[in-house]
Protein backbone atom coordinates (compact mmCIF):
# COMPACT_ATOMS: atom_id res chain seq x y z
CA UNK A 1 0.00 0.00 0.00
CA UNK A 2 2.73 2.16 0.90
CA UNK A 3 4.65 1.50 -2.63
CA UNK A 4 1.55 1.87 -4.67
CA UNK A 5 1.01 5.80 -2.78
CA UNK A 6 4.39 6.43 -3.78
CA UNK A 7 4.05 5.75 -7.23
CA UNK A 8 0.50 7.46 -7.25
CA UNK A 9 2.11 10.97 -5.75
CA UNK A 10 4.95 10.57 -8.04
CA UNK A 11 2.44 10.45 -10.55
CA UNK A 12 0.32 13.40 -9.23
CA UNK A 13 3.57 15.79 -9.30
CA UNK A 14 4.60 14.81 -12.33
CA UNK A 15 1.33 16.31 -13.32
CA UNK A 16 1.50 19.11 -11.50
CA UNK A 17 5.28 20.04 -13.04
CA UNK A 18 3.90 19.54 -16.45
CA UNK A 19 0.63 21.61 -16.06
CA UNK A 20 2.87 24.63 -14.72
CA UNK A 21 5.03 23.63 -17.59
CA UNK A 22 2.44 24.42 -20.54
CA UNK A 23 0.94 27.59 -18.61
CA UNK A 24 4.19 28.72 -18.29
CA UNK A 25 4.70 28.51 -22.31
CA UNK A 26 1.34 29.36 -23.09
CA UNK A 27 2.23 32.75 -20.95
CA UNK A 28 5.40 33.08 -22.83
CA UNK A 29 3.43 32.37 -26.61
CA UNK A 30 5.02 29.33 -26.97
CA UNK A 31 2.84 26.53 -28.24
CA UNK A 32 2.16 23.40 -26.07
CA UNK A 33 4.38 20.50 -25.54
CA UNK A 34 3.58 17.13 -27.38
CA UNK A 35 2.21 14.22 -25.71
CA UNK A 36 4.48 12.06 -23.98
CA UNK A 37 5.37 9.31 -27.00
CA UNK A 38 7.53 7.12 -24.60
CA UNK A 39 6.93 3.67 -24.52
CA UNK A 40 5.34 1.65 -21.75
CA UNK A 41 8.54 0.04 -20.88
CA UNK A 42 10.40 3.84 -21.36
CA UNK A 43 7.80 5.09 -18.81
CA UNK A 44 9.01 1.87 -16.41
CA UNK A 45 12.86 2.75 -16.53
CA UNK A 46 12.34 5.90 -15.08
CA UNK A 47 10.63 4.25 -12.18
CA UNK A 48 13.22 1.05 -12.41
CA UNK A 49 13.80 1.25 -8.40
CA UNK A 50 10.23 1.32 -7.26
CA UNK A 51 9.58 -1.63 -9.92
CA UNK A 52 12.19 -3.57 -8.57
CA UNK A 53 10.93 -2.76 -4.70
CA UNK A 54 7.42 -4.19 -6.21
CA UNK A 55 8.92 -7.41 -6.88
CA UNK A 56 8.46 -9.37 -3.40
CA UNK A 57 5.37 -7.88 -3.19
CA UNK A 58 3.97 -9.29 -6.59
CA UNK A 59 5.67 -12.38 -5.63
CA UNK A 60 3.77 -12.49 -2.63
CA UNK A 61 0.34 -11.49 -4.37
CA UNK A 62 0.91 -14.35 -7.15
CA UNK A 63 1.29 -17.24 -4.57
CA UNK A 64 -1.29 -15.91 -1.96
CA UNK A 65 -3.67 -14.18 -3.67
CA UNK A 66 -4.15 -14.93 -7.14
CA UNK A 67 -3.40 -18.91 -7.17
CA UNK A 68 -5.62 -19.79 -4.77
CA UNK A 69 -8.46 -17.93 -6.74
CA UNK A 70 -8.10 -21.35 -8.94
CA UNK A 71 -9.95 -22.85 -6.00
CA UNK A 72 -12.92 -20.87 -6.07
CA UNK A 73 -14.65 -23.65 -8.49
CA UNK A 74 -15.29 -25.08 -5.52
CA UNK A 75 -18.15 -22.55 -5.12
CA UNK A 76 -19.66 -24.02 -7.54
CA UNK A 77 -18.84 -28.34 -6.88
CA UNK A 78 -19.77 -30.47 -4.37
CA UNK A 79 -16.25 -31.23 -3.22
CA UNK A 80 -15.14 -34.20 -2.27
CA UNK A 81 -11.50 -34.52 -0.84
CA UNK A 82 -11.46 -37.87 -2.10
CA UNK A 83 -12.21 -36.51 -5.78
CA UNK A 84 -10.29 -33.55 -5.53
CA UNK A 85 -11.67 -30.14 -7.01
CA UNK A 86 -11.24 -31.15 -10.69
CA UNK A 87 -13.24 -34.91 -9.76
CA UNK A 88 -16.03 -33.63 -7.63
CA UNK A 89 -19.41 -33.04 -9.09
CA UNK A 90 -20.84 -29.24 -10.35
CA UNK A 91 -23.61 -28.61 -8.56
CA UNK A 92 -23.66 -25.09 -10.08
CA UNK A 93 -25.22 -22.46 -7.51
CA UNK A 94 -26.47 -25.14 -5.01
CA UNK A 95 -24.01 -23.82 -2.33
CA UNK A 96 -25.31 -20.38 -2.71
CA UNK A 97 -28.85 -21.08 -2.43
CA UNK A 98 -27.71 -23.40 0.86
CA UNK A 99 -25.62 -20.60 2.18
CA UNK A 100 -28.66 -18.43 2.31
CA UNK A 101 -31.15 -20.87 3.33
CA UNK A 102 -29.61 -21.66 6.75
CA UNK A 103 -30.04 -18.84 9.65
CA UNK A 104 -25.98 -19.07 10.69
CA UNK A 105 -24.66 -17.33 7.31
CA UNK A 106 -26.80 -14.07 7.25
CA UNK A 107 -26.60 -13.34 11.04
CA UNK A 108 -22.63 -13.52 10.16
CA UNK A 109 -23.18 -11.06 7.13
CA UNK A 110 -25.13 -8.81 9.52
CA UNK A 111 -22.27 -8.94 11.99
CA UNK A 112 -19.57 -8.59 9.27
CA UNK A 113 -21.41 -5.54 8.04
CA UNK A 114 -22.33 -3.89 10.96
CA UNK A 115 -18.36 -4.04 12.47
CA UNK A 116 -17.47 -3.47 9.20
CA UNK A 117 -19.01 0.06 9.41
CA UNK A 118 -18.13 0.60 13.13
CA UNK A 119 -14.58 0.24 12.21
CA UNK A 120 -14.81 2.70 9.08
CA UNK A 121 -17.09 5.40 11.01
CA UNK A 122 -14.45 5.07 14.12
CA UNK A 123 -11.55 4.02 13.39
CA UNK A 124 -10.53 5.68 9.72
CA UNK A 125 -10.74 9.83 11.11
CA UNK A 126 -8.72 8.69 14.44
CA UNK A 127 -5.07 8.04 12.32
CA UNK A 128 -5.82 11.70 10.37
CA UNK A 129 -6.85 13.54 14.05
CA UNK A 130 -3.69 12.14 15.62
CA UNK A 131 -1.34 13.08 12.37
CA UNK A 132 -2.89 16.32 12.35
CA UNK A 133 -2.55 16.72 16.44
CA UNK A 134 1.70 15.26 16.03
CA UNK A 135 2.38 18.12 13.27
CA UNK A 136 1.55 20.80 15.91
CA UNK A 137 3.91 19.26 18.15
CA UNK A 138 6.91 21.27 17.53
CA UNK A 139 8.71 19.05 20.09
CA UNK A 140 10.81 16.56 17.80
CA UNK A 141 11.51 14.19 20.86
CA UNK A 142 8.33 14.56 21.76
CA UNK A 143 6.61 13.81 18.38
CA UNK A 144 8.99 10.51 18.33
CA UNK A 145 8.38 9.29 21.03
CA UNK A 146 4.66 9.91 20.66
CA UNK A 147 5.01 8.35 17.37
CA UNK A 148 7.08 5.34 18.48
CA UNK A 149 4.70 4.66 21.38
CA UNK A 150 1.58 4.98 19.56
CA UNK A 151 2.84 2.66 16.24
CA UNK A 152 4.42 -0.18 18.56
CA UNK A 153 0.96 -1.76 19.34
CA UNK A 154 0.96 -2.72 15.69
CA UNK A 155 3.53 -5.39 16.14
CA UNK A 156 2.09 -7.05 18.16
CA UNK A 157 0.30 -10.15 17.38
CA UNK A 158 -3.81 -10.16 18.69
CA UNK A 159 -2.77 -13.21 20.30
CA UNK A 160 -0.71 -10.88 22.98
CA UNK A 161 -3.63 -7.89 22.33
CA UNK A 162 -6.86 -10.22 23.02
CA UNK A 163 -4.92 -11.40 26.39
CA UNK A 164 -3.94 -7.85 27.24
CA UNK A 165 -7.60 -6.91 27.33
CA UNK A 166 -9.04 -9.79 28.49
CA UNK A 167 -6.74 -9.22 31.86
CA UNK A 168 -7.49 -5.71 31.48
CA UNK A 169 -11.10 -6.38 31.72
CA UNK A 170 -11.40 -9.27 33.65
CA UNK A 171 -14.22 -9.41 36.12
CA UNK A 172 -12.29 -10.30 39.18
CA UNK A 173 -8.60 -9.21 38.46
CA UNK A 174 -9.00 -6.60 35.88
CA UNK A 175 -7.99 -2.98 36.74
CA UNK A 176 -11.75 -1.53 35.09
CA UNK A 177 -12.88 -3.70 37.42
CA UNK A 178 -11.15 -2.96 40.32
CA UNK A 179 -11.66 0.94 39.79
CA UNK A 180 -15.85 0.56 39.61
CA UNK A 181 -15.45 -1.76 42.46
CA UNK A 182 -13.74 1.13 44.24
CA UNK A 183 -16.71 3.68 43.36
CA UNK A 184 -18.80 1.19 44.85
CA UNK A 185 -20.27 -0.24 41.35
CA UNK A 186 -20.35 -4.41 40.94
CA UNK A 187 -18.08 -5.88 38.68
CA UNK A 188 -18.96 -6.19 34.63
CA UNK A 189 -17.80 -9.06 32.62
CA UNK A 190 -17.17 -7.05 29.79
CA UNK A 191 -15.85 -9.62 27.41
CA UNK A 192 -19.17 -11.44 27.87
CA UNK A 193 -21.63 -8.87 27.51
CA UNK A 194 -23.21 -8.15 23.95
CA UNK A 195 -23.59 -5.04 24.78
CA UNK A 196 -19.99 -3.90 25.04
CA UNK A 197 -17.90 -6.84 22.84
CA UNK A 198 -18.27 -4.98 19.47
CA UNK A 199 -17.29 -1.54 21.58
CA UNK A 200 -14.40 -3.68 22.66
CA UNK A 201 -13.39 -4.96 19.23
CA UNK A 202 -13.73 -1.38 17.84
CA UNK A 203 -11.47 0.06 20.46
CA UNK A 204 -9.07 -2.61 20.59
CA UNK A 205 -8.79 -2.44 16.82
CA UNK A 206 -7.75 1.81 16.91
CA UNK A 207 -6.02 1.12 19.59
CA UNK A 208 -3.36 -1.47 17.77
CA UNK A 209 -3.56 0.03 14.21
CA UNK A 210 -4.64 3.89 14.61
CA UNK A 211 -0.27 4.71 15.10
CA UNK A 212 0.57 3.23 12.38
CA UNK A 213 -1.87 4.69 10.47
CA UNK A 214 -0.50 7.97 10.63
CA UNK A 215 2.45 7.48 9.07
CA UNK A 216 0.91 8.15 5.49
CA UNK A 217 -0.43 11.13 6.30
CA UNK A 218 2.38 12.44 8.64
CA UNK A 219 4.49 11.91 5.04
CA UNK A 220 1.83 13.53 3.16
CA UNK A 221 1.75 16.42 5.55
CA UNK A 222 5.88 16.84 5.47
CA UNK A 223 5.34 17.34 1.32
CA UNK A 224 3.47 20.23 1.67
CA UNK A 225 4.63 23.45 0.16
CA UNK A 226 5.37 25.40 3.58
CA UNK A 227 5.55 28.66 2.26
CA UNK A 228 1.87 28.18 1.65
CA UNK A 229 1.70 28.22 5.40
CA UNK A 230 4.18 31.04 5.51
CA UNK A 231 1.72 32.85 2.88
CA UNK A 232 -1.38 31.95 5.12
CA UNK A 233 0.04 33.36 8.48
CA UNK A 234 1.19 36.99 6.76
CA UNK A 235 -2.47 37.04 6.19
CA UNK A 236 -3.21 36.88 9.79
CA UNK A 237 -4.63 32.69 9.82
CA UNK A 238 -3.76 30.76 12.41
CA UNK A 239 -2.87 27.62 13.59
CA UNK A 240 -6.45 26.01 13.16
CA UNK A 241 -7.26 27.84 9.97
CA UNK A 242 -4.28 26.70 8.37
CA UNK A 243 -4.98 23.25 9.09
CA UNK A 244 -8.42 23.73 7.70
CA UNK A 245 -7.33 25.20 4.46
CA UNK A 246 -3.91 23.99 3.85
CA UNK A 247 -3.38 20.97 5.54
CA UNK A 248 -6.52 18.75 4.98
CA UNK A 249 -7.26 20.38 1.46
CA UNK A 250 -3.48 18.74 0.51
CA UNK A 251 -3.73 15.35 1.92
CA UNK A 252 -6.93 15.06 0.11
CA UNK A 253 -5.72 12.70 -2.80
CA UNK A 254 -4.46 10.69 0.56
CA UNK A 255 -7.78 10.02 2.16
CA UNK A 256 -9.74 9.37 -0.76
CA UNK A 257 -7.18 6.25 -2.05
CA UNK A 258 -6.96 5.33 1.71
CA UNK A 259 -10.92 5.40 1.99
CA UNK A 260 -11.27 3.55 -1.84
CA UNK A 261 -9.27 0.88 -0.28
CA UNK A 262 -10.82 0.76 3.11
CA UNK A 263 -13.97 0.64 1.39
CA UNK A 264 -12.51 -2.60 -0.81
CA UNK A 265 -11.96 -4.22 2.04
CA UNK A 266 -14.96 -4.02 4.41
CA UNK A 267 -16.37 -7.18 4.35
CA UNK A 268 -13.54 -7.88 6.05
CA UNK A 269 -13.77 -8.05 9.36
CA UNK A 270 -10.62 -8.75 11.28
CA UNK A 271 -10.37 -12.93 11.39
CA UNK A 272 -7.62 -13.45 14.46
CA UNK A 273 -9.09 -10.27 16.60
CA UNK A 274 -12.36 -11.59 16.55
CA UNK A 275 -11.29 -15.20 16.89
CA UNK A 276 -9.19 -14.28 20.23
CA UNK A 277 -11.66 -12.49 21.79
CA UNK A 278 -15.24 -13.68 21.07
CA UNK A 279 -16.98 -16.69 23.16
CA UNK A 280 -20.56 -18.46 22.61
CA UNK A 281 -21.95 -16.11 25.01
CA UNK A 282 -21.59 -13.34 22.94
CA UNK A 283 -21.96 -15.55 19.45
CA UNK A 284 -25.08 -13.79 18.07
CA UNK A 285 -23.43 -10.16 17.92
CA UNK A 286 -19.42 -11.31 16.80
CA UNK A 287 -19.55 -14.42 14.75
CA UNK A 288 -18.78 -12.93 11.23
CA UNK A 289 -18.10 -14.02 7.55
CA UNK A 290 -14.75 -15.49 8.27
CA UNK A 291 -15.72 -17.06 11.40
CA UNK A 292 -18.11 -18.67 10.08
CA UNK A 293 -15.58 -19.88 7.36
CA UNK A 294 -13.42 -21.17 9.58
CA UNK A 295 -15.97 -22.98 11.59
CA UNK A 296 -17.79 -24.47 8.84
CA UNK A 297 -15.15 -25.98 6.96
CA UNK A 298 -13.35 -27.61 9.82
CA UNK A 299 -16.53 -28.72 12.10
CA UNK A 300 -18.45 -29.98 9.23
CA UNK A 301 -16.18 -30.24 6.35
CA UNK A 302 -18.12 -28.49 4.35
CA UNK A 303 -15.98 -26.99 1.92
CA UNK A 304 -18.24 -26.29 -1.31
CA UNK A 305 -20.14 -23.83 1.24
CA UNK A 306 -17.26 -22.08 2.59
CA UNK A 307 -16.00 -21.11 -0.55
CA UNK A 308 -19.12 -20.00 -1.87
CA UNK A 309 -19.69 -17.23 1.61
CA UNK A 310 -15.67 -16.42 0.52
CA UNK A 311 -16.66 -15.53 -3.09
CA UNK A 312 -19.72 -13.96 -1.92
CA UNK A 313 -17.37 -11.66 0.50
CA UNK A 314 -14.78 -11.35 -2.42
CA UNK A 315 -17.49 -9.85 -4.67
CA UNK A 316 -19.01 -7.35 -2.31
CA UNK A 317 -15.57 -5.91 -1.78
CA UNK A 318 -14.69 -5.62 -5.38
CA UNK A 319 -18.10 -4.18 -6.09
CA UNK A 320 -17.41 -1.07 -3.22
CA UNK A 321 -14.07 -1.13 -4.57
CA UNK A 322 -15.02 -0.28 -7.86
CA UNK A 323 -17.84 1.74 -7.21
CA UNK A 324 -16.15 4.02 -4.79
CA UNK A 325 -13.31 4.61 -7.94
CA UNK A 326 -15.97 5.36 -9.99
CA UNK A 327 -17.81 7.90 -7.57
CA UNK A 328 -15.06 9.64 -6.97
CA UNK A 329 -13.67 10.33 -10.77
CA UNK A 330 -17.16 11.21 -11.66
CA UNK A 331 -16.75 13.71 -8.72
CA UNK A 332 -13.87 15.78 -10.29
CA UNK A 333 -10.95 13.48 -8.22
CA UNK A 334 -8.18 10.92 -8.58
CA UNK A 335 -9.31 7.48 -8.06
CA UNK A 336 -6.89 4.23 -7.53
CA UNK A 337 -6.41 3.77 -11.20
Amino acid sequence: MLLYYIIKTRDIQKDVVEVETVLTKEQKGKTSPRPDSRSYFQKMAAYKELYLMAIPGIIFLLLFKYLPMYGIIMAFKNYNVMKGIIGSDWVGFKNFIMLFATSDFPLAFRNTLILSVYHLSWGFPVPLIMALLLNEVRSSVLKRSVQTITYIPHFFSWVVISGIFIDILSPSSGIVNTIIQAFGGDPVFFMADPRYIRSILVFSSIWKEAGWGTILYLASITSIDPELYQAAAMDGAGRLHQTWSITIPCLLPTIIILLIMRLGNIMDSNFEQVLMMYSASVFDVTDVIDTYVYRVSFTSLQFGLTSAAGLFKAVINCMLLLTANHVVKRLGGRGMY
